[in-house]
């Protein structure tokens, strides 16, 4: 029998929170959802399988997909600084859990959220706005700051200890680190959490969402990954950074793209996503040829690979200007 859920990172707050009510004896059970950037791509998640290991817990691995795109291009309490639907991305996680808690047969769903660390999602008054928009009023624990919010009715039933939880709140982690390091715990080091909230990814979201509002998945997922250059108003390119990737677009291509790559040098890998005419395919053959060690060659040859059919374009290598001006 599964008492509860507890959401599951593997980072400090969630290993606590899972240690504070392993500690009172209860079986519980740690979910790991993962965001659609990296769903489908065959990853082995090692290390929060680790972490969920060492504390002697059953790890359920959730992969999310299109729910999660219809919450993102319309947030019901919008984004935070940047591209980040904090407040409707708890929700909806919260209300996933919440499926498979009844399915299990657990009590309640317990997170690693601190009062005030966070400041969208974490305010104590969106901290019940969740509890309540996601319907599990009453049955969300938070570990870490308990003492400070109303009693869940496992607390109050005395399927919980409330002394035994803790009362903390801020973004200081002092607590935390001292606690993890009392009871010899293994955690993962702080991240900077959903990529949403960081700059130049959040303007390539919005960038997207711009000239394409009903964007698929398959285009959500690409945000993650390579450079990105606006060919047209249809039309984007992403570039391969490095080799991996390289192997990360090779899973990414959808039937209709175009895929671009050297034809007699090693370089990286382009996706050009959308209808393109022969002159955006030699600009698209030419900024692809800028990231390789040709780049200051006068001409290179790139194979154009698009529906079962293949083609070499001669071009000349972007300059930096260039591609600059195209770079989302």
């Amino acid at each position: 029998m599964i008492h509860g859920l507890v959401m599951f990172s593997g980072g400090l707050d969630s290993v606590i929170a899972a240690h504070l009510l392993k500690s009172q004896g209860l079986s519980i059970k740690a979910l790991h959802f993962v965001l659609p950037f990296y769903s489908g791509m065959g990853l082995s998640h090692s290390n929060i399988k680790y972490y969920a290991e060492v504390l002697g817990i059953p790890l359920m691995i959730v992969e999310e997909d299109e729910e999660f795109l219809n919450m993102i291009r319309d947030p019901r309490f919008g984004y935070g600084k940047n591209a980040n639907p904090c407040i409707d991305c708890r929700i909806q996680r919260l209300q996933s859990a919440a499926k498979i808690m009844a399915s299990e047969g657990a009590s309640f769903i317990a997170t690693g959220e601190v009062a005030g660390q966070r400041p969208m999602s974490q305010r104590v008054d969106n901290l019940y706005k969740i509890e309540t928009e996601s319907g599990l009023k009453g049955v969300l624990l938070r570990p870490l700051s308990a003492k400070l919010l109303n009693p869940t009715k496992p607390e109050q039933n005395g399927l919980i200890d409330r002394e035994k939880l803790m009362g903390i709140s801020g973004r200081s982690r002092k607590v935390q680190i001292e606690y993890a390091k009392t009871h010899g715990l293994k955690h993962s080091t702080p991240a900077g959490g959903c990529m949403l909230t960081n700059v130049d990814p959040a303007r390539r979201f919005l960038e997207m969402a711009s000239f394409k509002p009903e964007f698929t998945l398959a285009d959500f997922k690409l945000l993650a990954y390579g450079r990105h250059f606006r060919l047209g108003p249809g039309l984007k390119a992403i570039i391969a950074r490095n080799d991996p990737e390289n192997m990360v677009l090779e899973k990414m291509f959808t039937k209709d793209d175009y895929v671009l790559q050297m034809a007699e040098v090693t370089g990286p890998y382009c996706v050009l996503r959308g209808d393109a005419t022969p002159e955006q395919l030699q600009l698209a053959a030419s900024v692809t040829a800028r990231y390789t060690k040709a780049r200051n060659d006068a001409e290179v040859k790139v194979k154009v690979e698009q529906g079962g059919r293949s083609f070499i374009i001669t071009a000349r290598p972007a300059g930096e200007q260039e591609c600059e001006k195209l770079r989302i």
